[in-house]
């Protein structure tokens, strides 16, 4: 994946690189934890519901993930492990199911 590639090199990708790998990464997490349970937000590129359990449907769900896109592509394909990322502030997580590291790691190798 052309993003993790220039994370370890400690070059920022660009973009649209980032862009795409964050969302393919959101979207196998979507296929690996199938649900509505817990949102998982990477703004400014991509929420989804994932992760079976009670279907969230008005207001702001009980079960919220948020980070940057850095973090979540280092989370995601744990270069960075989910403790850290939240004892560091890097990732929020408020909710009883949002502890998402039974489906990590994950490949997002369409995302090129």
């Amino acid at each position: 994946m052309e993003a993790l590639d220039a994370l370890d090199r400690g070059v920022q990708p660009e973009r649209s690189v980032q862009r795409d790998a964050v969302r393919a990464l959101l979207a196998e997490l979507s296929r690996k934890a199938p649900g509505r349970s817990v949102e998982v937000r990477v703004p400014p590129f991509g929420a989804i519901q994932c992760v079976p359990g009670p279907r969230h449907t008005r207001g702001t769900p009980p079960n919220v993930v948020e980070t940057d896109p850095v973090t979540w592509l280092l989370v995601a394909t744990q270069r960075m492990s989910w403790a850290d990322a939240v004892r560091d502030g890097r990732l929020r997580a408020s909710g009883i199911r949002t502890d998402l590291t039974e489906y990590l790691p994950l490949t997002g190798e369409a995302a090129g």
